[in-house]
């Protein structure tokens, strides 16, 4: 890694401060929030180091940059020297979803390899997760890519046991609200299942971030942590994602209820900044096809959130600005989200 990828950053904390909580709860980075870099693992892994974080969270094996052991090996030698805990996730696990990728092979291969890097890297548990919002208007709708997850994850159930292997499903892009999540993870059996709590997700999906925590505590494995900003619109709800502290959803409250809640799992940053939002149109009669399973008791706290919203549009950056300036601003809202989060957690 170059000096430049540091130039500019005002990190202040030290790594031994930083890397965990007087309740031990360890803040870390999802590599998500660095999806632009083109870093190599090495390089994220020094980044993370800088920054002060107890843990890298690889939540798509892309990042990690080659799966042969060999590579692994020096992957997780790299982290040990650098103190940093490991996290390891892959993608779509669900056939049917508009989210799955064939071409990487059927869901069952793929969950083979990622077993064979969580194995290598020492981690035990693989994120991944069922689909997107958008499966909710698909013929049978949620419930049908549900029962063929539970197809996949009973295929390999024998094969994570042996493995002492948990697939830590997402709460992901709008596809499942908490209740919906915890039903699946039910069905699956938490032998060989449990959750990546997502907050800013909770917002694609019309509820408010605080029922998903208290909905999937039990079942959480990791997390992938972001705010949101909600407003009431004349077609509906609109929804922001938006750096730590920049949101009206609760996510001090949220982040001290995450370390009470969730003992032992990491709290790791995934830093998702959209200049403008998703727009729901909930009044909409059509809008509701795909959304039966919402609940009017927990939408109306979602509306809420909505109702105390003031409109929010960010401004992005223009088409020229220079690469170098569009992967700082990256970075920069990472930092001040961990900034944020840290400061926080200790006050916890």
């Amino acid at each position: 890694m170059t000096r430049r990828v540091f130039a500019g950053s005002t990190l202040a904390m030290t790594t031994a401060a930083a890397q965990s909580t007087p309740n031990q709860t360890k803040l870390g980075i999802d590599l998500f929030s660095l999806r632009s870099q083109g870093w190599t693992a090495f390089e994220a892994l020094d980044y993370c180091a800088k920054l002060g974080a107890g843990v890298c969270f690889f939540s798509e094996l892309r990042f990690l940059g080659g799966l042969s052991p060999d590579h692994l090996r020096q992957v997780k030698e790299h982290a040990a020297k650098r103190g940093i805990g490991l996290e390891l996730g892959m993608t779509s696990i669900c056939p049917t979803s508009t989210m799955f990728k064939p071409e990487l092979g059927t869901a069952e291969e793929q969950i083979e390899q990622a077993i064979a890097a969580a194995k290598a890297l020492g981690v035990s548990f693989i994120r991944c997760y069922q689909g997107r919002g958008e499966d909710r208007k698909t013929p049978g709708g949620l419930a049908r890519h549900g029962e063929e997850t539970l197809k996949v994850l009973r295929s390999v159930r024998t094969r994570l046991l042996d493995a002492g292997l948990k697939m830590a499903i997402e709460n992901h892009a709008g596809d499942y609200q908490a209740r919906g999540l915890r039903q699946l993870l039910d069905a699956a059996g938490k032998d060989i299942a449990g959750c990546t709590l997502d907050s800013g997700n909770a917002t694609w999906c019309l509820e408010d971030p605080h029922v998903t925590l208290e909905t999937l505590a039990p079942y959480a494995l990791a997390s992938g942590v972001r705010d949101s900003i909600l407003w009431r619109t004349p077609e509906g709800i609109a929804v922001r994602w938006v750096r730590m502290g920049a949101g009206n959803v609760g996510m001090e409250q949220w982040v001290k209820d995450f370390v009470r809640l969730c003992p032992g799992v990491t709290l790791s940053l995934e830093i998702i900044s959209l200049p403008t939002p998703r727009v729901y149109k909930v009044f909409d009669r059509d809008f509701w096809q795909g959304y039966e399973d919402v609940r009017a008791n927990e939408f109306v706290r979602f509306l809420a959130l909505a109702e105390k919203g003031q409109p929010s549009m960010g401004v992005p950056l223009p088409k020229d600005t220079p690469k170098e300036l569009v992967l700082a601003a990256e970075r920069e809202e990472l930092e001040a989200s961990y900034r944020w989060t840290q400061q926080v957690m200790e006050r916890a």
